[in-house]
């Protein structure tokens, strides 16, 4: 599905950097790739690397998954709520805090990937199904507006954010 690209009033400037990673049109293809994208790293991974943590007080490999898995289920809930017209404003979420709540270390790799799927498939689901004016909605979270189409852009650039991390700092292929 080929949607405009969200305009940057329809984000917090915060986004941006996740925006500009995505330059293709078709939002839900890029959706639905990064599944595999996801579950190809977790198998091509060794396990002795998923516990890696490039300095001291930095998350590791498992955690960065996890939390790529948390960004997904907030910003899907987000764009659901405002798909379907919350007009009550949605909480921030403090990833250290997230992080620090979820024993993401004593998981497979595997699992967590599997996870980040399922979630990927459930958000695809209703995003596949909705209308031109769902997508322009616009609701309030963290404080500041976001429209349901720049989630779906944010919902892309954040894994890709992470994942050239992964690349960059840690070494992960």
């Amino acid at each position: 599905m080929a949607l405009a690209r969200p305009v940057e009033t329809e984000y917090a400037p915060f986004y941006a950097g996740y925006v500009a990673r995505v330059s293709e049109d078709d939002i839900l293809s890029v959706l639905a790739a990064q599944r595999g994208e996801i579950d190809t790293l977790a198998r091509a991974l060794p396990a002795s690397k998923a516990s890696y943590r490039y300095a001291d007080g930095k998350w590791s490999v498992r955690q960065v998954l996890g939390h790529i898995v948390d960004g997904e289920r907030v910003f899907g809930y987000r764009a659901f709520c405002f798909s379907r017209g919350e007009r009550a404003a949605l909480p921030g979420f403090d990833e250290n805090d997230y992080v620090a709540a979820f024993d993401a270390d004593s998981l497979p790799l595997a699992e967590l990937a599997a996870e980040f799927v399922a979630v990927r498939d459930a958000n695809l689901a209703f995003l596949r199904r909705l209308r031109e004016p769902e997508w322009a909605r616009v609701g309030s979270a963290s404080g500041k507006p976001v429209s349901v189409r720049a989630l779906a852009w944010i919902m892309a650039g954040h894994p890709r954010h992470h994942l050239a991390v992964l690349r960059g700092r840690y070494g992960v292929a």
